[in-house]
């Protein structure tokens, strides 16, 4: 679970990536959920677009996307989502938690 200031950090950085895939009219199949999940473990962090032809907004492709492959989400913006789920050799180092 992230906290709100880990969630504005993480938000700032894919302020400037672009969307590497793409969830079409097929939905989440478990082809794209495989491959969110080898790019989750090589970047931490993705961004993936909302196809207007599919079934899905872009909060429950989400949503979907995130409880198949235990990321978090960072944000829902329009047509879009940003995903993280830290890897087993870190790359993103995220402000401390308060406790």
């Amino acid at each position: 679970m992230l906290t709100s200031k880990q969630r504005a950090f993480l938000r700032s950085m894919a302020n400037g990536i672009d969307a590497i895939f793409q969830v079409g009219k097929n939905g989440v199949t478990p082809e794209l959920r495989d491959t969110v999940h080898h790019a989750l473990e090589a970047r931490e962090l993705v961004k993936i677009s909302v196809l207007d032809n599919n079934m899905l907004g872009a909060a429950e492709a989400a949503e979907l996307l995130a409880s198949r492959t235990g990321a978090d989400v960072v944000q829902v913006i329009g047509n879009k989502f940003v995903l993280y789920r830290p890897s087993k050799k870190p790359v993103i180092e995220l402000p401390p938690a308060k406790k």
